[in-house]
């Protein structure tokens, strides 16, 4: 990650696009609500957990999140924080959404990784992790809920090791857990943070001291918990490496600070880290060539669709990354796919679910683009280069459904509804060969829920869906001769996605090997890049 690029323009330099990854109840929805306090964007942080008003987390804004206090949909929020731009994009934690935030990793250029000190790396971070990985994006961890009872320090720095392949390098110490827990010696400033239980919103003190040998440190920590501090810290400092920023921007290294997210400790020591040693905006891939992020050109890509954010508008928010260029409002961007000219002249600025007008962005920023549909995920803008941005993965669905309208007149509805989901890539969305409706696949059974939620929320719609006799799907390419005769054979198994790309429907595993088997020259394959 690390090269010899000229030095960035400074408004590029002090950007920082990053994702918030973890398994779900790890607390990452309160660790972005305390970001946004300390990045001065919020007055109080609402708890995931709270009662009425203050539940309405400022992340969370689909009503079935605020409902079930889970985040289903990445959202994207900007915010100054000291001298840099923090772009933040919390992901769903639930793995039934994870096709989301695959989406989401490729438009950020690090992940803050959030772990609960109870239960160390869990499937889901696992899994992550993993997309990270072969992202090569680098990776800040942050041990969460030291405030209740947690394993030992070096068990949970053993399990990261172990687990995920990765070296790490404690950047501080935790003083105690549970009831006990003090609050944590910062090993990269040497000094010690006390943790309020009163106020959860601050921090009580942060005492300047000279090195483990301070006398100061007695009068703030019991003697034996000091003792202990002092016998740990020498082992880690002689068995764990010291934070190397080139390592961490390979991603062969990630930083751990211990806290409490829902006190506010250790989250301002976290935003320093990723300020000081997180990338500053990275080159983007396209077919073409890599876009550098000085380039003077504007370009930028489209990662993710929502609609209806604001109910009452029936709005599709585009979110685009830009990946070089210094945008300014009204600009009149080429767009790839369409081939024609877009002038976006109302891009907005997200706050969760508050936005405000974009005058001006520059490379590594996220933008919104209300358009009613026109773009797409993987979509590109440029000032004219016909570019086609790589990596946005889509995933065959691992469930499928039939889906029926409550009202048999609205079948019209019904089908706006469920393209507009598609194109949201909140779900699969196949149209057979045979026979009338449609068949919708989704990673995960909870995004049925939440899929009938909208639709019925969204166009007045009550809709069921029922079992469907397939499994899984892929999607086929290969010569034209082939494909017809391919087609003509297996007419019950084919539909159409929402792209126009023929699709094979499957019941086991046995349909698969069959086509390898008699149709060699064809091409099944389980993902799909979104490049347009």
């Amino acid at each position: 990650m690390l090269d010899n690029r000229p030095p960035l323009p400074p408004e590029i330099a002090r950007r920082r696009t990053f994702a918030i990854i973890a398994h779900p109840d790890a607390g990452k929805t309160t660790l972005t609500e305390k970001f946004l306090l300390f990045g001065g964007a919020i007055q109080m942080a609402g708890q995931v957990r709270a009662k009425g008003e203050a539940r309405r987390t400022r992340s969370d804004f689909i009503k079935m999140e605020q409902e079930r206090g889970i985040s289903v949909s990445a959202s994207a929020m900007s915010f100054d924080f000291k001298e840099f731009r923090f772009n933040l994009v919390d992901t769903p934690g639930h793995s039934d959404f994870s096709e989301d935030t695959y989406r989401t990793l490729t438009a950020v250029d690090a992940a803050v990784m959030v772990i609960d000190g109870a239960k160390g790396v869990e499937s889901q971070t696992r899994k992550l992790f993993e997309v990270c990985r072969l992202r090569d994006l680098p990776i800040l961890t942050f041990c969460n809920k030291m405030d209740r009872e947690a394993r030992d320090t070096f068990e949970i720095i053993d399990e990261i090791q172990e687990n995920l392949a990765i070296d790490v390098s404690p950047a501080s110490w935790p003083i105690g857990s549970g009831r006990d827990f003090l609050g944590c010696y910062d090993i990269l400033n040497d000094r010690l943070e006390l943790m309020d239980r009163a106020d959860r919103n601050r921090v009580v003190e942060t005492i300047e001291i000279k090195g483990l040998g301070d006398p100061k440190l007695a009068q703030h920590i019991p003697a034996a918990m000091l003792a202990k501090l002092r016998e740990e810290l020498e082992m880690a400092r002689e068995l764990l490496p010291p934070l190397n920023r080139e390592a961490l921007l390979n991603g062969s290294m990630t930083p751990i600070w211990f806290g409490s997210a829902i006190n506010s400790f250790g989250v301002k020591e976290l935003m320093d880290g990723i300020g000081k040693f997180g990338p500053e905006p990275q080159p983007q891939p396209t077919a073409e060539r890599k876009v550098a992020p000085e380039e003077t050109a504007v370009t930028g890509v489209v990662f993710k669709v929502q609609a209806n954010m604001d109910p009452k508008h029936r709005d599709r928010v585009a979110f685009v990354r830009l990946a070089s260029g210094h945008f300014e409002r009204g600009m009149k961007l080429h767009h790839v796919r369409s081939k024609k000219i877009m002038a976006i002249s109302n891009p907005v600025l997200f706050l969760a679910a508050d936005r405000e007008l974009a005058e001006e962005a520059w490379a590594g920023d996220i933008i919104g683009i209300p358009n009613h549909g026109q773009l797409r995920i993987g979509d590109a803008l440029t000032q004219g280069e016909a570019l086609r941005f790589t990596g946005i993965p889509s995933f065959a669905p691992e469930l499928l459904q039939g889906v029926r309208a409550g009202d048999p007149m609205k079948a019209k509805h019904l089908e706006k509804a469920l393209l507009q989901f598609a194109e949201e890539g909140a779900a699969k969305v196949f149209k057979p060969a045979i026979g009338s409706g449609y068949i919708v696949g989704v990673v995960g059974a909870l995004q049925f829920d939440v899929l009938a939620s909208r639709i019925e929320q969204e166009y007045s719609l009550p809709v069921r869906f029922e079992p469907s006799q397939f499994t899984s799907a892929r999607w086929v390419r290969g010569p034209k001769a082939e494909m017809e005769k391919f087609m003509s054979v297996n007419k019950g198994h084919i539909a159409q996605d929402s792209d126009g790309d023929t699709v094979f429907l499957t019941r086991l595993q046995w349909d698969i090997d069959r086509i390898i088997r008699d149709y060699p020259e064809l091409k099944l394959t389980a993902t799909k890049e979104m490049m347009v």
